[in-house]
């Protein structure tokens, strides 16, 4: 009998009875190692379910079109598509970036005026399980507070996303020349 290997694109011959035999060994080896060992950690249950969240997390996103406008100093922002291949809705709450002094999680709404303005959001932005999160001048970004150093087109600037479980994703964005996103800013917050 013989099986195609879509990794590598050839036909192999299946394993020997005694490969076969030492594979189904260690494996039950391993997964009595590892249910001895969760059995044995004192870890409490938050700290178990925040690391299966992150790993979990890590898969699930994928960053698309990721820019940053680039700016001589002041405030800038940084846009793009996160998308969410998991089956839960995941809640961003903080960003950073050693580009900025502070990142703020913004979006961009007309005042009583019909002016368009920039606010933070409280309780930041969710990604739908399924999802897109879509950051756009003009909408939801994140607004780069205090720029440290000129952030000129080519570069490229690390930015970090914080989860409501206090886990981590980090992405790196080009700096492009953009003459639009010149919305005011509004100090209130929502």
């Amino acid at each position: 009998m013989q099986y195609f290997n879509i990794n590598s694109g050839t036909t192999v011959s299946p394993p020997s009875r005694l490969v076969r035999v030492l594979g189904l060994a260690t494996a039950a080896a391993f997964a009595l190692t590892a249910c001895g060992a969760a059995s044995s950690e004192q870890a409490s249950p938050s700290t178990a379910s925040t690391s299966v969240a992150a790993v979990d997390k890590t898969a699930a996103l994928v960053v698309h079109n990721a820019w940053v406008k680039a700016a001589s100093s002041g405030m800038t922002a940084a846009f793009g598509e996160i998308e969410n291949s998991s089956d839960r809705p995941i809640q961003v709450v903080a960003a950073r970036s050693s580009a900025a002094g502070e990142v703020q999680l913004h979006e961009t709404k007309p005042d009583a005026n019909g002016a368009m303005m920039m606010s933070e959001v409280k309780g930041g932005f969710t990604i739908p399980a399924h999802g897109t999160l879509t950051l756009e001048p003009g909408a939801n970004h994140l607004m780069f507070m205090g720029v440290m150093s000129a952030l000129k087109p080519g570069d490229d600037v690390t930015v970090t996303l914080e989860f409501a479980d206090v886990s981590t994703f980090e992405f790196k964005a080009p700096v492009k020349d953009f003459a639009g996103a010149n919305e005011s800013y509004s100090h209130g917050t929502k």
